[in-house]
């Protein structure tokens, strides 16, 4: 069976990307593409590199045009999918990629977001721990999929098979993160400028007022016993003079009484079988070169007994396993394909 497929926000990066990935399924048609202010105008004129889909022309982006089609893929800023999805109730499948639907907490909304607030719907990680489980189980079959915040995912990822196990604390949850300025959309923006970003390190939403922090706590909560309210993480993004790619590096107390091979094993269980996050053997750690273009997360895995903490770096394509990729992988589940159909484990190096 093919299936049709609607992508709005084509010509933005996380669109684009979905395009690129889906351009390669062999059981998806790209029918419809939309935007905003590039309405009426060429696909091939704003993401020359899809060759493939040169014969799509940007429509606007309305419910009506969304409709009738199998799937639906919103690639839009956050805030703006939820006037979409309300109005696409009889479309069979939709992905929404911005923040829309991801919260569980409306108070958490309210305060990292603001607006209208939308129902949550299933997390499209499907590899995250969730009550024993994987999150792939609640993936099948599902109709409304919450595409990952990229920062958030690849933190939830690192650190939730300890959480899981109970090895770490995660009260003292501290993260930083080197981002690429892809994740912060396609938009002009002074601060994105290559005048301003070539030669530097800029640390940006400090303090605890990042988005995607609710986000993890949500997500760590689902992993383990421990309550929401109760995880505490310090975040800290770093915009990098890299066009795509983040490396975080994360840590948090030892539990009392755990061993060394109690810590390891609980990455091992949770990923050992995994194909699109790997954790590496002890002592090597990822570069953010190594998974361009990737669907893959790798996680290197560190043990500081004189700190008392465990550290765990963590390397993704912010546009591929941290969206796109992502959203194409909990799509395979949710229509009972293959889970890597269309993806990769591969690089492109150098």
């Amino acid at each position: 069976m093919t299936y049709s497929v609607a992508v709005s926000g084509a010509s933005g990066y996380a669109g684009g990307e979905i395009l690129r990935i889906l351009a390669a399924h062999p059981d998806i048609e790209l029918r419809t593409v939309t935007a905003h202010a590039n309405a009426g105008q060429p696909l091939i004129q704003h993401q020359p590199h899809l060759r493939s889909l040169a014969h799509l022309i940007l429509s606007e982006t309305t419910p009506e045009v969304l409709a009738g089609h199998d799937i639906v893929f919103l690639a839009l800023p956050h805030g703006q999918s939820g006037q979409y999805t309300d109005a696409l109730a009889d479309a069979a499948l939709v992905i929404d990629a911005g923040a829309d639907h991801r919260l569980t907490s409306q108070a958490d909304w309210d305060r990292f977001y603001g607006g209208a607030f939308h129902e949550p719907w299933t997390y499209g990680v499907p590899e995250l721990l969730v009550a024993g489980a994987k999150q792939r189980e609640n993936l099948v079959g599902a109709t409304r999929i919450a595409a990952p915040g990229c920062n958030a995912s690849t933190v939830s990822l690192s650190l939730a098979p300890g959480v899981a196990a109970g090895v770490i604390d995660p009260s003292d949850i501290v993260t930083v993160l080197a981002v690429g300025p892809s994740g912060a959309g396609k938009s002009l923006k002074t601060n994105l400028l290559a005048s301003e970003i070539l030669g530097t390190a800029n640390p940006y939403a400090v303090g605890g007022t990042h988005r995607h922090i609710p986000e993890i706590r949500q997500a760590l909560a689902a992993s383990g016993a421990a309550p929401a309210d109760s995880i505490r993480i310090s975040f800290t993004p770093v915009l990098v003079p890299m066009a795509r790619g983040i490396l975080a590096t994360s840590s948090a107390p030892i539990a009392p009484g755990t061993t060394d091979d109690d810590i390891r094993g609980a990455w091992e269980a949770a990923y050992g079988d995994e194909t699109f996050v790997q954790l590496l053997p002890a002592g090597q750690f990822p570069r953010t070169a190594d998974v361009v273009g990737a669907n893959t997360a790798l996680l290197g895995l560190a043990i500081d007994r004189d700190a008392n903490r465990v550290t765990v770096v963590a390397a993704v394509d912010n546009l591929v396993k941290g969206t796109a990729g992502a959203a194409v992988q909990s799509m395979n589940l949710a229509l009972g394909l293959p889970e890597g159909r269309g993806l990769t484990v591969n690089g492109v190096a150098p």
